[in-house]
């Protein structure tokens, strides 16, 4: 089995690309910096996971996650390799991204820059929607 689940902040915006063909597919590729749960002296502190996500996922990179942005991704880790321009072999290892949440509260990032799209509603500051006055009588539970 080939799963794997992260959660981290974004190290950069993601980058965001159409595949060429009849069918152009969104593909956007981000870095994660996932914290050690151990930590020696002189070792980083840190591992920074590349992440590539497709359509509707790719689609959610591009319009909401942003540099800083804690999430959570679910996945599977694929392996390839590549000749590089100067004849050396190049091996990579990313995250596939099935599934992405986002972990951190609302205001857990900085602000977004100009031309990202904000979220349609914001909750309120405790998380939870706010029900006006006059309600309790149509609640199913009191």
């Amino acid at each position: 089995m080939n799963k794997v689940i992260l959660m981290g902040r974004l190290t950069r915006d993601p980058e965001i690309r159409h595949s060429q063909g009849a069918e152009s597919i969104p593909i956007a590729r981000f870095n994660l910096a996932v914290d050690r749960r151990f930590k020696r002296d002189g070792e980083q502190n840190a591992d920074f996971i590349q992440c590539v996500a497709f359509r509707k996922t790719a689609e959610l990179a591009e319009k909401y996650l942003t540099q800083g942005r804690m999430i959570t991704v679910c996945g599977w880790i694929q392996t390839g390799s590549y000749t590089n321009k100067d004849g050396v072999k190049v091996y990579t290892t990313e995250v596939v991204v099935e599934e992405l949440e986002f972990a951190g509260s609302k205001g857990d990032s900085s602000e977004k820059p100009a031309g990202k799209k904000q979220a349609a509603a914001a909750p309120a500051d405790d998380g939870f929607m706010n029900i006006p006055d006059g309600v309790d009588e149509e609640l199913p539970f009191n």
